[in-house]
């Protein structure tokens, strides 16, 4: 079985490359900000998948590595993918959807609540600003059924070999 990328598969090719970001977090509401920055590196799996690997630090300090995938189920007509943390022990899996411009992708996963107990509705919020920016945005949806933003990344793509840009076309 081989499937051919669609529209929705073509959108994560703006995803793969080379990035740094920085990160600032707000872990509650009586919390400072926390920052924290780092690498990742996004490559395509066959057209129709995105394997991106974070490495930083969290806010505290820590090292962290990260993984997330993300493809397009044309079936069920959603994004779905994953993500994994060196420093938590949760399997987020996301579904998702693209906004009207196909400028921001939306991802919903459920996840451990921050009282730490129970799972807690979330979103992650990707933002294509242009070729070489993105935003990433996360958020939790409070028992009154309200978003509360905690996390914002700001991506920026790392000058690469001359062939990146082809190879990201190509990918």
């Amino acid at each position: 079985m081989h499937a051919e990328p669609s529209r929705e598969h073509r959108w994560l090719d703006a995803l793969v490359g080379e990035w740094s970001y920085e990160m600032e977090c707000v872990m509650g509401p009586d919390q400072p900000p926390m920052t924290s920055s780092g690498t990742e590196v996004v490559r395509s799996l066959g057209g129709l998948w995105t394997v991106a690997e974070i490495l930083g630090t969290t806010p505290d300090g820590q090292s962290s590595v990260s993984v997330m995938t993300l493809g397009f189920d044309p079936a069920s007509g959603r994004f779905t993918g994953t993500f994994v943390a060196s420093v938590m022990t949760h399997l987020w899996t996301y579904q998702g959807s693209l906004d009207a411009d196909a400028r921001i992708l939306t991802l919903d996963a459920e996840g451990p609540s921050f009282t730490g107990s129970g799972l807690s509705r979330y979103q992650d919020i990707i933002e294509l600003v242009d070729d070489d920016r993105r935003i990433m945005r996360s958020q939790l949806l409070s028992d009154e059924g309200t978003w509360i933003p905690f996390m914002t990344m700001h991506y920026t793509r790392r000058p690469s070999s001359p062939g990146a840009a082809l190879e990201r076309r190509s990918a």
